[in-house]
């Protein structure tokens, strides 16, 4: 925790001295939320709000065919992309359209969808909660697992009518897809091939800066940072706005970057870092921060743990959080993990690959980190264009 707030005391420290210079937006994406960054690069642009069972309302965004295709209206296959930690269904076209996983896939012929998760800056609605309230932020992993992940898949494949998709997911989005998949076999059966990207299901052995918070208590934790929304969109623009997109601090914020995700610098564009920061950090709860700290702590893939063996059993009927047993998952699955990964640590995914009892495919990068399979320089060649080949592999059958 010392660590993480020097850096941010340095951060801070570097914007007061060169306040005199006025921030450079170098790229006009910076300011721009993901439906218009989709129309910005041509591209055909959709957005819907799904609405989960408990009343969270989720903006999700579709690109429904490429830049070249407007006069082919026939049905395409489904491809969803689910989002990180604190980041949003932006993190997909964050980079220019030749390097960007919504895109490229767009442009291969398929439906692309992107999803948000409750709490992030375009999933901060609710059918009659106050967004403001406590009782808005009571939520963790579960939640999304058992309700955001199904709603969303269930209205896009209502939407498209088709009765399976492609499911893509980064960081946390590999975390909640091996909940669900593994808890639902419902769901689990509306999956063709699951791509997990830096996949997230322990977090025993992770070395990121954020570890530390797994030392905080979490009564302590919640009189530092509160008890509703963590990194809220204000501090992402003030972080962003007027600390990053300085050039004399523009290698400050790729250290960060480093701290928190893990060593690879040159694979960072550096003059897109005010695109990046302008979907990230994108908020989450206080209890997600929590329950991945349980996670961290616990070196399992478990429920929340409300604290009490008496609270856990108001909750769950049982003394101890249920576990997601991963090995019951049986969705096709395809992964790719980073040695210089701090969140998915390489011997975390190392315990994880036994537990997947249909593992397709498996690639070792050496020189990823976290961040790198989402907007990294080469991501195109060392993953995305491995998802493009199973995809059109698996059509052609």
């Amino acid at each position: 925790m010392q660590l993480l707030l020097q850096t941010m005391c340095i951060l801070l420290t570097l914007e007061k001295t060169f306040c005199f210079l006025k921030p450079k937006t170098r790229n006009p994406e910076a300011n721009m939320n993901v439906s218009e960054v989709i129309s910005y690069w041509g591209y055909p642009s959709e957005e819907y709000e799904v609405v989960t069972e408990d009343g969270y309302i989720l903006s999700i965004n579709r690109i429904p065919f490429g830049k070249n295709d407007f006069s082919n209206s026939a049905p395409k296959p489904v491809v969803y992309l689910q989002h990180g930690y604190i980041l949003t269904s932006g993190s997909w076209v964050a980079n220019l359209p030749n390097n960007s996983l919504g895109f490229l896939l767009a442009d291969a012929g398929y439906d692309v969808w992107m999803g948000n998760s409750r709490g992030n800056i375009y999933a901060r609605k609710h059918v009659y909660m106050d967004p403001n309230s406590k009782e808005f932020w009571a939520f963790s992993h579960d939640q999304i697992i058992k309700y955001d992940l199904p709603a969303t898949i269930d209205f896009i494949l209502q939407k498209t009518g088709q009765k399976q998709l492609y499911y893509v997911g980064h960081s946390q989005g590999t975390l909640i897809a091996f909940g669900a998949f593994s808890a639902n076999q419902q769901l689990a059966q509306k999956i063709k091939l699951y791509f997990a990207l830096a996949p997230v299901c322990t977090g025993k052995y992770i070395t990121s800066s954020l570890r530390l918070f797994a030392f905080i208590p979490p009564t302590m934790f919640k009189i530092l940072f509160g008890e509703k929304d963590f990194l809220s969109p204000s501090q992402a623009k003030y972080i962003g706005q007027f600390i990053c997109q300085n050039e004399l601090v523009g290698t400050i914020c790729n250290n960060m970057l480093t701290l928190l995700f893990g060593y690879n610098t040159k694979n960072l564009n550096e003059s897109r870092i005010d695109v990046y920061l302008g979907q990230c950090p994108a908020g989450t709860s206080v209890q997600i921060m929590l329950h991945y700290s349980q996670l961290a702590d616990k070196g399992t893939l478990q429920a929340y743990d409300w604290g009490s063996p008496r609270l856990n059993m108001q909750h769950y009927n049982q003394t101890t959080p249920p576990f997601y047993k991963v090995e019951n998952m049986k969705v096709p699955t395809v992964m790719w993990s980073g040695r210089r990964d701090t969140l998915a640590d390489p011997k975390d995914v190392a315990n994880l690959e036994p537990n997947i009892s249909n593992l397709v495919y498996y690639k070792w990068i050496p020189d990823y980190n976290h961040v790198d399979f989402a907007i990294g320089l080469d991501a195109f060649h060392q993953v995305f264009s491995e998802i493009l080949s199973f995809i059109n592999e698996d059509q052609s059958h």
